[in-house]
C-alpha cells in the first residue's frame, strides 16, 4: 500500500504545506481534512498546490468552514471578515477554475482499504450518525454544491438553528444541520444538540455539553475518525479519534499523520508572526 498521510488545517500556509510534503516519504498520497484557505499569507498558492496534487492523483481535500466561506464570497453572498486572506484568489486569473475545483471536493471521506476503517471529516460527526449515514449526508450536500445553482443553497446554510438532527428535516434546515456538523461542531450534548459559541479546549465544555467525540455510544466509535478544525485541542490522539489541527496559522505546527496500525506524525513549524482572533 502506498504511504497515505492525513494533513491538518493548512489555512493558506502554502510554504509550510510544501515543507511538510517534502518531509513525507517519496510518492506519498495525502488527505487534507479541510480549511485549505484563509487567515494564512498565501491562500492562492495553497489552493493551486493542492489542486495540482489532486489532479495528479496525489491528494484529496475535504471542505471546511473557511473553504465554504470562500465559495460564498466568490458567489457574492457573504461579506469579507476582518482576518480574511482570500482576495488573492478572488482576483486571480484562474479564479473560476479554482472555485469549480473547490466546490467539487468531498465533505467526508472513508477508507476501508487494508483494514484502515478510517473516516475523515473537517470538524465533527453527530453521535447518532453511523459511518454509512455520515457518507450519505455528505453526498447530499456535495450534490447541492455541484449543481449549477449552488449559490442559492449557500445563502441558506448559514445559521445556528436547528441545532439537532432529525431524519424528518428537509430543505435548508436539513442542509444547515449537516454542514454545521461537518464544518463547525466542537461540543454537543449526549443527544446531539450542538453548541457553536465555545472555541476553547475539550476541558472547557459548557455545562451539559461535551466534545462530540466523547459522547457515549456514538455510532462511529468503531471507526477511526480523523478531523481538524479545533486548534485549541492541539494534536489529539485518542482511541479511534485523531485531531490534526495544530494551529499552523496561529504559530503552532502543520501536522501530517500516516495511516495504518502504527501512525507516524510529521510536523513543520507554523507561522512565525501569527494573526490573532
Amino acid at each position: 500500500m502506498d504511504s497515505i498521510f492525513a494533513i491538518g488545517d493548512v489555512q493558506g500556509c502554502n510554504q509550510q504545506l510544501k515543507q511538510l510534503i517534502k518531509k513525507l516519504p517519496k510518492d506519498s498520497k495525502i488527505i487534507c481534512v479541510g480549511d485549505l484557505v484563509n487567515r494564512g499569507p498565501d491562500s492562492l498558492g495553497a489552493l493551486r498546490t493542492l489542486k495540482a496534487l489532486q489532479e495528479s492523483g496525489q491528494a484529496e481535500c475535504i471542505l471546511g468552514n473557511h473553504d465554504l466561506h470562500l465559495l460564498a464570497r466568490d458567489a457574492g453572498i457573504r461579506d469579507p471578515k476582518s482576518l480574511d486572506t482570500l482576495d488573492d484568489i478572488l482576483k486571480a486569473p484562474d479564479r473560476k477554475e479554482l472555485i469549480d475545483w473547490l466546490r467539487h471536493r468531498p465533505m467526508a471521506l472513508y477508507s476501508g482499504k487494508e483494514n484502515l476503517n478510517t473516516l475523515f471529516v473537517h470538524a465533527g460527526i453527530l453521535p447518532q450518525w453511523s459511518v454509512t449515514k455520515t457518507l450519505e449526508l455528505a453526498h447530499e450536500f456535495e450534490k447541492v454544491l455541484r449543481h449549477k445553482n449552488y449559490a442559492k443553497s449557500l445563502v441558506e446554510i448559514y445559521g445556528n438553528t436547528p441545532n439537532q438532527w432529525n431524519d424528518k428535516l428537509k430543505g435548508a434546515k436539513r442542509l444547515r444541520v449537516i454542514i454545521n456538523s461537518f464544518t463547525r461542531l466542537r461540543f454537543c450534548t449526549a443527544r446531539g444538540v450542538m453548541e457553536f459559541e465555545s472555541k476553547e479546549g475539550a476541558g472547557d465544555a459548557p455545562k451539559g455539553y461535551m466534545p462530540w467525540f466523547d459522547v457515549p455510544n456514538r455510532k462511529t466509535q468503531d471507526a477511526k475518525v480523523v478531523f481538524g478544525h479545533w486548534s485549541t485541542l492541539g494534536l489529539l490522539k485518542k482511541k479511534n479519534v485523531v485531531g490534526l489541527d495544530t494551529g499552523c496559522v496561529w504559530g503552532g505546527q502543520l501536522t501530517a499523520m500516516s495511516l495504518g496500525k502504527r501512525p507516524q506524525f510529521i510536523q513543520v513549524l507554523g507561522l512565525k508572526r501569527p494573526v490573532r482572533y
